[in-house]
């Protein structure tokens, strides 16, 4: 009995040990895993730099794009900055490319290529959205201190960002700002209303419209403008 016991004993004490270096063993092949990983998508990136500049510019992306199959101006272009949390328009940094590419567990153009449908999902989810549609604003404020864009990049960006969900809004919304004469720029708060607005107002009735309620006063003119 004693025997058996002992040998009992001495299984358990073994296991701790066995349990420790498959652990170990575990944890070494996927460190090594996750540094291949970085590798390629480190590689990736300077297939894309500038050598000068150190960055991916917008020739880099414009290669790049072609390499995915995606026209540069395609909103899924905006969405990728969005993931990689891009500050610099028409710019990547080697941080910013590891951020994006780490996080859609993409580390060649193919598997790049399959996760820009999933990114498109991710990004269309309610909060998410939001998140992006701020984002977008922020990107094109490309001087220090500045917090507005030009009617016609406002028009530009939200045919891009919200055109493919509200088509009919954003349609008459960039003909009234082409158009009138009053704004030049268009700043966050008159961003952020441009999204309320089509996410809330019947259109094309807009018999829900209370220029009663916080809306930007260029919204109100709109509103006029199209009630004519």
């Amino acid at each position: 009995m004693r025997r058996s016991s002992t040998r009992k004993s001495g299984q358990q004490a073994s296991n701790p040990v066995n349990s420790s270096t498959s652990s170990d063993l575990f944890r070494s092949a996927s460190s090594k895993a996750v540094s291949k990983e970085m590798e390629r998508i480190d590689h990736l990136f300077y297939a894309y730099a500038d050598k000068a500049s150190g960055m991916i510019d917008p020739e880099g992306i414009e290669s790049f794009c072609s390499d995915v199959e995606v026209d540069h101006t395609d909103v899924r272009i905006l969405m990728l900055a969005w993931k990689m949390k891009a500050e610099k328009q028409g710019y990547f940094n080697l941080e910013e490319w590891r951020r994006g590419l780490k996080a859609l567990r993409a580390d060649t153009i193919s598997k790049l290529k399959k996760a820009l449908p999933e990114l498109e999902k991710e990004v269309m989810r309610p909060q998410n959205f939001i998140d992006f549609y701020t984002y977008s604003f922020r990107y094109c404020l490309t001087e220090d201190k500045q917090k507005s864009i030009d009617i016609e990049s406002a028009c530009e960006l939200l045919d891009l960002v919200l055109g493919f969900q509200f088509r009919p809004q954003i349609n008459k919304l960039t003909e009234f700002l082409k158009n009138q004469h009053e704004y030049k720029v268009i700043n966050m708060d008159q961003w952020m209303g441009f999204l309320r607005f089509c996410n809330e107002i019947n259109f094309p009735s807009l018999d829900n419209y209370d220029a009663m309620l916080a809306w930007p006063l260029v919204l109100d003119n709109f509103v006029e403008w199209m009630r004519q």
